[in-house]
């Protein structure tokens, strides 16, 4: 025996409005900013060996698009090998990054 099941008028409705609040609250987290912990060279790629192409003050705010694994280096918040997107072809070692984790806070790159 099958049951007709009814759904509540507006139904869609809330489905769609719940869908569209967990897009922004992903988009939210994903726009959060870090401040860099101590004057520090941005790189074309994950590693000293890159080419400079800026450089960054302390207490500068970044939006991490994305992390990867790199050359290894030792900053102010520690010794790690990943390091973080800030730009298109811009990155910083997550070592001078004040994410407050010593792991991945962003979409891997």
């Amino acid at each position: 025996m099958s049951e007709n099941v009814i759904t509540p008028e507006g139904a869609e409705t809330i489905v769609a409005e719940a869908v569209v609040a967990e897009a922004v609250v992903a988009e939210a987290a994903a726009a959060r900013t870090y401040a860099i912990a101590a004057d520090v060279n941005v790189r074309s790629g994950p590693g000293t060996s890159y080419s400079k192409v800026g450089r960054l003050s302390a207490g500068t705010r970044v939006t991490i698009q994305c992390q990867k694994p790199g050359e290894t280096v030792t900053g102010p918040t520690g010794t790690s090998k990943l390091w973080d997107r800030i730009g298109s072809g811009r990155y910083v070692s997550d070592t001078y990054v004040r994410t407050g984790s010593n792991g991945y806070v962003a979409p891997r790159c």
